[in-house]
């Protein structure tokens, strides 16, 4: 099996479609405003990033060249749209339609992987295929019992590699850290879009402007936050580039990372309507809460590859969860300010700490 080092132009085409389904997240969890939806997005992430990375595994292993791989990756893109498209009334009728475009990414994988690359991916898949088959049997009764299958199908997807194991499977060092870090650029970058969504039809005056460019102050550090080391992430992995530290590093860690990103991106998109006015308590909990997870995920990932200077991130997680009173006593615009500052203080101490 090959290893793949750059990531190809078709991988970045599948990507696309990841915006549209942080996007559809996003909405979900703008519009919900309790709990509720964020364990509907929370579950839905979890068992969408699961294959979507078991797609960035895919490509590391096999060749995007060949055309008849590109036809079969464009029909997985396909689904995955399928996916982001029911992703809104998961819970209202379309479960079903998102657990059918599910079990056809899920199909797609496995047969690739055991064509293109690997047989040893047989154990791993044939968990996918179960609990694909779970994830079509509860969008079809729906209700409370679609929900509990579903928080089933999740917690086995990403419990199956303790039972199966990971042998056969070869990672490539620059290919996982490229494909991973594109990602979570194309993640920051639907945070941004949606600051545009919310302030779609508002008068473009010096209030608006100043909460727009905070808002994507705020994005541009969580990218220092992550980007700060890529080139040691990548060195630290390829010294020692295991499937397990693969699947934690760029599984589970990044399955925080876009979690917090999808509720950062939700409380600006509601806050840049009143930046200025008292936020309510769930905008401003996502706004402190995504923030804190983000740096905490990125302090967790940095850790499964040995690289130090965490304890100042890790303050700043802590720092960030204070904001609260601020985003619901001031307002959306002083808790976002409050927070790219804690962000930045953090990145210049670390910058100090690194010259001493």
């Amino acid at each position: 099996m090959s290893e793949r080092e750059r990531v190809s132009t078709l991988e970045l085409f599948f990507d696309l479609v990841f915006v549209f389904v942080l996007t559809q997240l996003t909405e979900v969890l703008t519009e919900g405003h309790d709990l509720a939806s964020l364990g509907r997005v929370a579950v839905m992430l979890t068992v969408i990033w699961w294959m979507y990375d078991g797609y960035a595994w895919l490509t590391n292993a096999i060749s995007t060249e060949r055309p008849r791989y590109r036809v079969l990756l464009l029909g997985g893109m396909g689904a995955f749209l399928i996916i982001a498209l029911a992703v809104p009334q998961a819970n209202e009728g379309d479960g079903l339609a998102f657990a059918l475009a599910y079990l056809v990414v899920t199909l797609l994988h496995s047969g690739l992987f055991f064509g293109g690359a690997t047989r040893e991916i047989l154990p791993i898949a044939l968990f996918n295929l179960a609990g694909a088959a779970l994830l079509v049997a509860g969008g079809a009764i729906g209700g409370d019992v679609q929900w509990v299958l579903w928080v089933i199908v999740a917690v086995v997807l990403w419990s199956s590699p303790a039972i199966t194991g990971l042998e056969g499977l070869v990672v490539g060092a620059a290919h996982f850290v490229e494909r991973h870090g594109l990602v979570i650029i194309i993640a920051l970058g639907e945070s941004v879009v949606v600051i545009g969504i919310g302030a779609n039809g508002l008068e473009l005056d010096f209030g608006l402007v100043l909460a727009a460019l905070l808002g994507l102050a705020l994005n541009a550090l969580l990218w220092w936050v992550y980007f700060s080391d890529e080139h040691e992430v990548e060195e630290a992995f390829a010294a020692e580039p295991t499937p397990q530290r693969a699947l934690i590093g760029f599984g589970y860690w990044h399955f925080g990372l876009l979690l917090a990103v999808i509720a950062v991106a939700a409380g600006l998109k509601k806050g840049i309507a009143h930046p200025y006015d008292e936020l309510e308590t769930w905008i401003a909990i996502g706004l402190a809460g995504g923030t804190a997870l983000f740096v905490a995920s990125d302090v967790g990932f940095r850790r499964t590859f040995g690289l130090a200077r965490n304890r100042v991130r890790g303050v700043v997680a802590v720092l960030a969860l204070a904001t609260i009173p601020l985003g619901t006593e001031v307002g959306a615009a002083v808790q976002v300010a409050v927070l790219a500052a804690l962000v930045l203080a953090g990145a210049l101490a670390e910058q100090r700490e690194a010259a001493a």
